[in-house]
């Protein structure tokens, strides 16, 4: 895997591509600068060796062009910091000014691009865009795996203007990709997958990939109603995709003929409203009465998964196991989560991925007692589905 590590970039001026798509508040303050963060060791080692650095991202999801909400000028302040040098900002990605800007810029100065999704192109994976784009500097990093699944100007189609020896992955794009290597194609057994969630269409291609990989996959979260219906369980209104009926079942036999234990939720704490303060008890989860909804996995089944994840020597999380954000309803995510670290600490490695799971993880403050935590949910799944991603064959081309 070709990393910043192969390539000297003095006098050099790297152009790199990174996920700043951090939250703001109203006042355009970054309430978590946790991606900011992951890409500072890569711009670190360009700075270091005497090189000069053109940053790109992109910041939410801008339907009509530029604006203010939207702009990557919010986040100069925290990334000088995180830096410790001051960030040029050009408010443009491709306008005389831009250009005028990162030709100028000396060895140890970086500059910032503005919102990558100011401009149609980018999204639409556009060569003209992507072109331009390139002529910021002469070598391409790609350090955002949260966007590596996109095949976007920014991500994927620049490369192409870069010969083998002028693009490379960052440090975090590199560690992302040997992390899944490990779950994927390093597995020690037991393997135990923990897929949650509310819906099974989101997760139907992961859960059928890991049948091949996987000796457990452990099912939580509404996404588990759809199973036990289709098992004929009763489920009263707990939250069902009724058109996706037939394929839980057929997942269900498909773990039966390839023997892995497709482990589905035995009881639930139900509720009798979707309130942090309803009225709550336990129940068998195939027999649920009308007028009520499961909202965590119950004990039996977390006692239950617990057996299974502390026995484990691999462990992939994706998703919760119930409305973790009320405090009624997060036991079962909260002990997962626990039995994770436990797991770990016992020598599994442990791998944490999906913007639930993440924000479970953290919200627990455990995220350095498991073995990696992923930056790039959907990126993750999608590796994991399709054993590789535009982004990262584009290096590798």
């Amino acid at each position: 895997m070709k990393t910043v590590d192969s390539i000297n970039f003095f006098n050099k001026r790297a152009i790199v591509r990174v996920d700043f798509n951090v939250p703001l508040n109203d006042s355009f303050q970054i309430t978590d600068s946790t991606r900011i963060k992951a890409s500072i060791a890569t711009l670190k080692k360009i700075i270091n060796d005497g090189g000069s650095i053109v940053l790109m991202s992109h910041l939410g999801r801008p339907k009509e062009g530029p604006t203010n909400k939207y702009s990557l000028k919010h986040i100069i302040s925290e990334l000088s910091k995180e830096l410790s040098v001051p960030v040029l900002f050009a408010d443009n990605c491709i306008n005389e000014d831009a250009f005028s800007k990162s030709s100028a810029l000396k060895n140890g100065e970086v500059l910032l691009l503005e919102n990558l999704r100011f401009y149609k192109e980018e999204e639409k994976g556009d060569e003209e865009f992507a072109a331009k784009l390139s002529k910021h500097g002469n070598i391409y990093v790609n350090d955002a795996f949260g966007s590596a699944h996109r095949a976007h100007a920014s991500t994927e189609v620049i490369a192409k203007y870069f010969d083998v020896n002028s693009k490379c992955f960052g440090y975090l794009m590199a560690s992302e990709i040997a992390s899944i290597d490990k779950v994927i194609n390093q597995t020690k057994t037991p393997f135990t997958a923990i897929v949650g969630g509310a819906k099974v269409s989101d997760k139907i291609l992961i859960i059928e990939q890991l049948m091949s990989k996987a000796n457990n996959i452990l099912i939580g979260g509404g996404m588990a109603f759809t199973f036990v219906k289709a098992m004929g369980g009763k489920i009263g209104k707990s939250l069902c995709e009724n058109d996706r009926l037939e394929i839980a079942k057929k997942l269900i036999e498909k773990a039966k003929i390839m023997q892995v234990n497709l482990c589905i939720p035995v009881d639930a704490i139900i509720a009798d409203n979707f309130d942090n303060n309803a009225n709550k008890k336990e129940a068998d989860i195939n027999n649920i009465a009308d007028g009520w909804m499961g909202l965590d996995i119950g004990p039996k089944t977390s006692n239950l998964f617990s057996e299974i994840i502390k026995n484990s020597k691999t462990i992939l999380w994706n998703g919760p196991m119930g409305v973790f954000e009320m405090s009624s309803f997060e036991n079962g995510t909260k002990k997962t989560a626990f039995d994770i670290v436990a797991a770990t600490k016992l020598g599994a490695y442990s791998l944490i991925g999906g913007g639930d799971s993440v924000a479970a993880i953290n919200k627990y403050h455990l995220a350095d007692q498991v073995s990696y935590v992923s930056t790039g949910g959907g990126a993750l799944l999608e590796y994991i589905e399709q054993g590789t991603l535009p982004g990262v064959r584009a290096i590798q081309l």
